[in-house]
Formats: structure tokens, sequence, C-alpha cells
């Protein structure tokens, strides 16, 4: 495979390029930081694979707005009452991109293939019973009706299915691999087809002409999904200086996961415009409490009361983001009433506590890495935050690989560190919580929280979920075994003349229901 260069970017941005030539009006180019790694769906996939194929494929179930799981291939699933079997009955009228007629065949088939050792499927594990789910069966009683059987009730199955990473399990037409069964290019039911890779420089979508929009409003994956351009390109540009270049002349129209530091700037640049929305990861302060002086509950909650959550989310964010206490991501059905309590900012409550916690003055270490920007930024204003309310703080500034491996190995005292997406409650709070003794990497070492965690992955009725979540959130604060800081927000650019896209919670373009119009 070729490796992009920025030459090479720029020759395929030119106007005059092959790659950019002749572009119709209704041609929207959407700049990538690097090529795709694979055309085929939660398959040597990254996140640029993914936005690609996430745009040509659909499956039975898919996020919505709030990360809360919807139909979408499916127009019903019925949870039979222990919880052990789904039940989905398909949309009729659903035609792949090559005008096959989409069926219950068709789910069956692309559930074989997802889940044959031989493709390389990265979340075979999540149904085979090694992640704890496990998938017995798949029944297709007539074309328009799905059985999937469990070995037993998991609140987390349709979330699972729903999973970006794993191509939101999309449902493959059987001309997607040749006929030696190796992998071509992905054909679905999605509103854009795969036309096209440029290795290095760019892949071309086309509209799909047939097809079938699901009925009600534009929400997330879910609802309307009109295809309203001719082609989409996804332009591979690795230097944000050139893609910042190239959409002010013209050569691109949309740059998506802004830098924070480029928004404001750009917001002044006639013909350009900036949007921005929380997403579902999650930056932090870990404590690690089986230090000897952090095992102190009391001094864990005094730092916790020494932060001014407002100014630092303020000024690491360029005033974008908001403040977070909550596992629970302010962007997830989830997120209520209850979630919104935290640690007010409070420097009198912070040296009542330290002097309970017999404080002396001791220095406490905070890792943190450059290698993530707004993380760094955070130590350095948690630092000075810390040290004005006489908690003595040394900051130590450590190498990425370096620092995860303390991380993993529980070898800190304070870490400024940040979290990817979990599209479920559950899942955020499992990546934080469990025995030490076993994962030393886990923040929260409560059995009664690890107990919790385990019946909200097995509950599937949400305002139960929500009992469970607001129960954990409550214990968590009283705990204070790490300080979240805030959700990080999707940030896009765009020429003033593209209509209807918009940043969300999953961090992830989408290209339908967006336009070009005439200048």
């Amino acid at each position: 495979m070729k490796t992009p260069t920025l030459l090479a970017a720029a020759a395929a941005l030119a106007l005059g390029a092959t790659a950019g030539a002749a572009t119709a009006p209704s041609t929207i180019r959407i700049s990538v930081t690097s090529d795709i790694r694979s055309s085929e769906p939660g398959v040597n996939r990254d996140s640029n694979s993914d936005a690609v194929v996430m745009q040509v494929v659909e499956g039975l179930v898919a996020y919505g707005e709030d990360a809360t799981v919807r139909p979408l291939l499916a127009k019903s699933v019925d949870i039979s009452p222990d919880g052990k079997t789904y039940t989905f009955k398909l949309r009729v009228g659903v035609k792949f991109q090559n005008g096959a007629p989409f069926s219950s065949a068709d789910v069956l088939w692309t559930w074989q293939h997802d889940m044959d050792p031989k493709t390389g499927w990265r979340c075979r594990s999540a149904f085979d019973g090694r992640d704890g789910m496990k998938v017995t069966g798949v029944d297709a009683p007539d074309p328009h009706t799905v059985v999937f059987h469990l070995s037993q009730a998991n609140g987390l199955f349709l979330t699972s299915l729903a999973r970006v990473d794993c191509g939101g399990t999309g449902i493959l037409q059987q001309a997607s691999v040749k006929p030696d069964g190796t992998w071509d290019k992905p054909i679905g039911t999605g509103p854009f087809a795969f036309a096209e890779w440029q290795r290095g420089q760019y892949v071309r979508l086309t509209r799909y002409a047939g097809y079938a929009n699901p009925p009600g409003k534009s929400d997330g994956y879910t609802g309307s999904k009109r295809p309203l351009v001719d082609e989409v390109r996804f332009m591979v540009v690795p230097d944000a200086s050139t893609a910042k270049a190239a959409l002010q002349r013209g050569d691109i129209d949309i740059i998506d996961d802004l830098p924070d530091s480029d928004a404001a700037v750009l917001e002044k640049v006639s013909g350009i415009k900036v949007a921005h929305a929380p997403v579902l990861s999650m930056s932090g302060l870990l404590m690690q409490t089986r230090d000897p002086l952090l095992s102190n509950v009391k001094l864990r909650q005094a730092i916790a009361h020494a932060i001014d959550g407002k100014q630092l989310v303020e000024a690491v964010s360029y005033g974008l983001a908001q403040p977070n206490n909550s596992i629970v991501p302010k962007a997830s059905s989830y997120y209520g009433p209850v979630e919104q309590k935290g640690w007010a900012y409070d420097p009198a409550l912070s040296r009542k506590l330290l002097q309970e916690a017999g404080y002396k003055g001791q220095t406490l270490t905070l890792m943190a890495t450059k290698r993530f920007p707004q993380t760094y930024q955070s130590a350095v204003l948690l630092q000075a935050m810390l040290q004005a309310a006489g908690i003595n703080t040394r900051l130590e500034v450590m190498e990425w690989a370096a620092m995860l491996d303390r991380y993993n190995t529980g070898k800190y005292q304070l870490m400024s560190f940040p979290y990817s997406a979990r599209m479920d409650p559950a899942l955020s709070f499992d990546s934080i919580t469990g025995d030490k003794n076993k994962q030393p990497r886990k923040v929260w070492d409560n059995p009664q929280a690890i107990k919790l965690i385990k019946e909200a992955d097995l509950d599937v009725d949400h305002a139960e979920r929500q009992k469970i979540f607001d129960r954990l959130h409550q214990m968590f604060i009283a705990d204070a075994p790490m300080v979240p800081l805030y959700n990080p927000v999707d940030i896009v650019a765009y020429r003033s003349d593209i209509k209807g896209y918009r940043p969300w919670a999953v961090k992830s373009a989408r290209l339908w229901e967006v336009e070009k119009t005439a200048k």
C-alpha cells in the first residue's frame, strides 16, 4: 500500500488533479487524517474505516442521537420475558445496492460470515461467550423474521450489535465476497454505495438511488437517512494545517474532528461554519485508592472539592465543553438529575477534610502525558488548584507508553487520563471498576459496585437500569476513587454551502441528509 504524504494529499486536493478534477456540484469532500485500513465492516478497522463503512451498511439496530439503541433494518424487536430470546421483525421492501432483495437469509449469511474465525471480525468474542455473552443460535422462521437465542439474559446484547467498531453488525449481500470466499467490497443497504478506493488518496461513495429510507426524523444512525448528493469522497489529508487551508480554498468541504484550539480561529473565517456536540468519552483525574495516603477517603474528597471544574473545563476546551463529575456521559439517555450532582468547588471544605484526613503536606505525584494536549493542560491546572488548596503536588510528564504502563499496573498516585467512548453506562462503569488484585488498572475496587454493574449487564428494562446507574453514581461520589472532569466535544468545520452536517455523541461522520447548495 502506498504511504500517503503531504505531497500526495496536496495533489489529490488540487482542482486540476485526478482525484479532484471536474467534481460535480453534488460532490461532498470530507478530510480524514489517514487512509482506511479495510472496507470490510469490523475487520482490520480503525475509526476512519468505520466512518466510511457506516455510510454503506446497516444493521438490524443502530444508535440513536443519545446512544440509545433503536431499530434500523428491523422494524421491531421483541424480547422474551426471560431476556434470552430476541425476535426481530424485518422491514419490507429494502434492497441491497446491487438490487438484490433483503431478507432474513441475508442476516443468517452475514452472521455466519462474521462469526467465522477466518473472517477476523473484531466483535466475535462479544457473542461467542468469551466476553460473557453467548449467542447459542440464530433462526429465520420466515423471510421477514430473525430470532437470536442467548445462553442467558444480557442487557448489552443490542448495544453490542450496534457497536460502530463492529461495523454496526451491518448486513451484507453475499456478493460482498468473491467466488473464492475472499473479501471484495461491502454491498449493503445504506444510503451510499462503495464505488472506489484510491489508496492513500481517497475513498469514493456514490448515492444509492434505490435506498429504502427508514421512517421518522433523522436520529443518530436511525430515522431518515436520505442521500442528498451524488457522491461523497473521504480525502486523505494527514496534516491539520493542510486540511484547514484546503477547507478555506474550497478544495474540501468538511473537516471532522477539529482540534478545540482551531475552532475559534475558523469561526472567524468568512464562508466557514463550526459546530460541536458532547461525546461519550471522558477525561478525569485518577486517584490510587491503595496508595498509603490516598487510601484515606477524606483526602480524596478534599482533592475533589479543591478542583474548580468550571474554570478548568472552560480553559482546556476553549469554552466548548461542560463539567461532568459522573461516569455517565452527558450525551447518554441515562444522564439524569442524580448524575448532575457532583463535588462542589469548596476550598474551605477541602481544607477541613485535609485536617480530618491528617494530611501533613506530603508530596503527591500527578502523572500526565503531552500525547493528549487537553489531558496535559488539565494536569497543569489541577496541579495549580491542588497547590492553592494546600495539597503539595508534583507534576511528572511522561511518554504515553510509559504512562499507560503505569496505568495498567496501578503504579501511580494521581494521573490525568482520557477514556475512550463507551456506548452504555454499564460499559463506562466497567472500564473503571473491578478487583485490583486481578486487574490493577481498575480505579474503583468496590465489591458492591461490581455486583451492581453485573446486574445492569443482565437487566433489559431501562427504568430498572436507571435506578442501578443512579445508585452507582451516588456510591461513586461518596468513595471518590477518581474525579471525572468532562466529556470532550466533537468539533466539525464546514463550508457555508454545506447544509445539514452535524456533529454528535458517537463522533463519526454522517453524510446522509447533507446537501451542497449552489453558490
